[in-house]
């Protein structure tokens, strides 16, 4: 039962399936690696790379890390908060917000992620390499290193409705309350 509750809990994608061989004195063997993204669609998402010899154990040995690495996402209403490219390897992704009603403009790891994590409105690209891991892993830096409006005006020693026009601190806020009053916690 405390399995059926996590599963409507968490919104779980599975991002890729690859098969795997180690070449052994007897020939191949063969295991299964599962990319995965677990997310509570109010802004905390986790990747996880699970490795078993049976695809469902794959896929579930990812869930349960991707759950043990969720982190927040700083929003503004439906989308991130500014224009940022995350780096992992030779990957990089563009993400850019956009205005309500847009929808997730993305493709692949990148868009499982996001929808995962309760972005609804944004415009992404994935730029260099287009390995699966290095591309969800370039994701995640791209959305853990938003800057919320509070700290760069803090940083900037001015008050955020100088720094930020009043829409996307509205949003922000709402999205802040949303996730500490709403049951944002995983």
């Amino acid at each position: 039962m405390d399995r059926d509750r996590n599963r409507s809990e968490f919104d779980e994608r599975v991002i890729n399936i690859n098969r795997v061989a180690k070449v052994v004195k007897g020939g191949r063997r063969f295991s299964f690696t599962a990319l995965v993204a677990v997310g509570n669609g109010k802004g905390k998402v986790g990747i996880g790379y699970g490795k078993a010899t049976e695809v469902p154990t794959a896929i579930q040995k990812g869930m349960e890390l991707a759950r043990r690495g969720m982190v927040d996402v700083p929003m503004a209403g439906t989308t991130i908060i500014h224009k940022n490219i995350g780096v992992h390897g030779a990957s990089r992704v563009l993400l850019k917000p956009a205005a309500p009603g847009t929808g997730v403009i993305a493709g692949g790891a990148v868009r499982q992620i996001l929808e995962a994590a309760g972005i609804r409105d944004v415009l992404a690209k994935s730029l260099g390499s287009p390995n699966h891991i290095n591309v969800a892993k370039a994701t995640m830096n791209a959305i853990t290193t938003q800057q919320r409006p509070d700290e760069v005006a803090k940083a900037r020693g001015i008050s955020a409705e100088e720094a930020f026009p009043p829409a996307l601190l509205a949003a922000y806020r709402s999205s802040e309350i949303m996730r500490t009053s709403g049951g944002g916690d995983g």
